[in-house]
């Protein structure tokens, strides 16, 4: 069976959590699906190492069935395990592996919530079910609802690293000329049998590699998922923090997040294609709903229709609330999206915190190296001020306490300019669709008006001076950077200007 046609069953074991959040005190379900007579399970807390916490051997193997609709509904399988969440288990990503006896493995996921840190990080599981085409479709292939209530495809919670083979915007070396079309990303996914949206979205790609920087650098984090924000508590932190693809957002996830800033919280945003579609969480809170680009003439749900955010019809764009949006700056380094752009920030603002102890003056790049920006970005609309420094113009709703303190060319794509590699739309592209809901049409003047745009390092007071701040590094691929001294350094800066450090010098 090839991955690119159909991931479902690849492994003789599959299986899913019964939440993808608990506490302590909790019962974990495991349901599993295996046509190998006995397996293995093992439960890993995967921070800055691998922790053993829980295992089960000789497990019985149950082929279940599964719906022709479990892409949307869910599979409905039966318990297979059940165990408490131990007090003693720390807030965390917990890595499930199923072990059939035969050298394959395959994967589920929960997070610990509870730990008492200051520090929320807010896995972006909302995307990675918007793109899980276990079971059928995805929200990129048909779907206009998904469960959460499945396995998730191959790779997404882990495999083997690599250096660049599995990134969307792979960095080029000298020499070498860029992957315009994705070709060596498709041989590798080949290769090991994994689903082509295996760069777009999943916590091994993105959220695991901020997580092992971070608790390598004593970072105290606590753990939530998209859908706990609006459900839980968030007085207790000083910051928010989300990091790599974080695009599907709910109306009650953004209002939990927005009234956080608002009463003196902070949000560090290192994520591209941030808060671009809105989706509603069903059927109990097991399915999301996202009618994306038809959403203006097929979902009759008013401001909560499921577009986008920038849409007219919802009229609450994300520049209002991270200072950035994909409208002004999707895509770097991908397909004819600057194919050839130099994948860092360009810095500007030389003396701002935010690059303190970094030695960065204008014009240096910021991240080179390991291709910081791409393949997913937010920008905004941008002027000079008369000292040749760039300020938001506005007319794209940013804030107007916004510093843009560095950026680089990023850019909308139409029909025809994607990666082969890639199934893009059938009769338009994202440029089109912008330019036909924000300008109201598509001719050659509005796709003109919305085809140039940029990623933004940018930090602003959505809510003014009595609210908390949002600092938003504009690109998904921030975090294969950390290991470059000084995008860690500057990393450090944006955690230690949120949260009160060790010393309590800084707070909100």
């Amino acid at each position: 069976m090839s991955s690119a046609d159909d991931i479902t069953h690849y492994d003789p074991v599959e299986g899913y959590a019964g939440r993808l959040s608990y506490v302590a005190g909790d019962e974990v379900t495991l349901h599993v699906s295996s046509r190998a007579a006995v397996f293995d399970v093992t439960i890993h807390r995967f921070g800055a190492r691998r922790e053993l916490v829980w295992e089960a051997t000789r497990c019985a193997g149950v082929e279940q069935s599964t719906p022709d609709d479990a892409d949307a509904r869910g599979c409905g399988w039966t318990p297979s395990l059940r165990f408490i969440v131990p007090a003693s288990w720390r807030s965390g990503f917990y890595l499930v592996t199923f072990h059939p006896g035969d050298g394959s493995i395959s994967h589920a996921c929960f997070v610990v919530r509870g730990s008492g840190a200051r520090a929320l990080l807010v896995l972006a599981t909302n995307t990675y079910q918007a793109y899980n085409t276990w079971g059928g479709r995805s929200l990129y292939t048909g779907a206009t609802q998904v469960s959460f209530r499945r396995p998730f495809g191959r790779g997404l919670l882990d495999r083997p690293a690599t250096e660049r083979d599995d990134r969307k915007s792979r960095p080029t070396h000298r020499g070498e000329d860029p992957d315009v079309d994705g070709h060596l990303y498709q041989q590798y996914r080949y290769r090991h049998g994994y689903p082509g949206y295996l760069g777009s979205t999943g916590w091994f790609a993105y959220e695991r590699r901020f997580v092992e920087w971070a608790e390598a650098e004593g970072v105290q984090l606590d753990y939530a998922i998209s859908t706990d924000l609006g459900a839980i508590d968030l007085s207790e932190y000083d910051v928010i923090i989300s990091a790599g693809h974080d695009e599907y957002w709910s109306w009650e996830q953004r209002d939990a997040i927005e009234a956080f800033v608002g009463g003196g919280g902070n949000h560090i945003s290192m994520s591209g294609n941030t808060c671009f579609w809105q989706v509603r969480v069903e059927d109990g809170g097991d399915a999301m709903v996202c009618h994306k680009y038809s959403a203006h003439v097929t979902d009759p749900a008013g401001r909560r229709m499921t577009g986008m955010w920038s849409d007219p019809l919802v009229d609450r764009p994300e520049t209002a609330f991270l200072g950035a949006g994909s409208a002004w700056g999707l895509y770097a380094r991908f397909g004819q999206a600057t194919p050839r752009g130099s994948g860092a920030f360009t810095v500007y603002r030389d003396d701002h915190w935010l690059f303190a102890g970094t030695g960065l003056r204008y014009g240096d790049l910021l991240g080179a190296h390991d291709g910081v920006v791409g393949y997913e970005t937010v920008g905004c609309r941008l002027a000079f001020d008369d000292y040749q420094l760039p300020i938001a113009a506005g007319g794209d709703g940013t804030p107007p306490d916004i510093d843009v303190v560095a950026f680089t060319p990023a850019s909308n794509l139409q029909r025809g300019e994607y990666p082969a590699s890639i199934a893009a739309l059938a009769d338009q592209g994202d440029l089109e669709f912008i330019a036909s809901r924000l300008a109201g049409r598509v001719d050659a003047d509005s796709v003109s008006r919305f085809r140039h745009g940029n990623a933004v390092m940018v930090v602003c007071r959505p809510f003014g001076a009595e609210g908390g701040e949002v600092v938003t590094i504009g690109s998904t691929d921030w975090v294969f950077g950390l290991g470059d001294p000084i995008v860690a350094q500057v990393t450090r800066n944006a955690l230690a200007h949120c949260m009160r450090d060790a010393a309590g010098a800084v707070g909100r």
